[in-house]
């Protein structure tokens, strides 16, 4: 097995303190013409606390993980594998029916 980047090593030690399972973070890292690609794997469950409010802290961690990367030389860019079955607080449904009698009280 080949060894952990810092960049790698780095984005799963932030996942791991936030998480309810750190045992299940993992991360694979790719790098092509366009740079450094960090996916994230992590227990369906946890998906809510990665993410954050309204993507927070998943904005907070790509941030952070571009400042690794500029000290290194590198453009690195996260993406959060998201399994089936995760779990995200507040997360949005879409209604599968219009209620119209509702617009028709608008009167508009």
């Amino acid at each position: 097995m080949a060894e952990k980047n810092e960049d790698q090593r780095f984005v799963e030690s932030i996942v791991q303190a936030i998480v309810n399972n750190p045992g299940d973070v993992k991360t694979e890292r790719t790098v092509d013409e366009m740079g450094v690609l960090i996916t994230l794997h992590i227990n369906p469950a946890d998906m809510g606390q990665v993410i954050g409010r309204q993507g927070q802290t998943a904005r907070a961690i790509r941030t952070l993980l571009k400042i690794v990367g500029a000290k290194n030389n590198a453009r690195v860019n996260l993406k959060i594998h998201e399994p089936e079955g995760s779990q995200r607080p507040g997360g949005r449904v879409r209604p599968t029916e219009v209620d119209t009698s509702v617009v028709d009280d608008l009167k508009i």
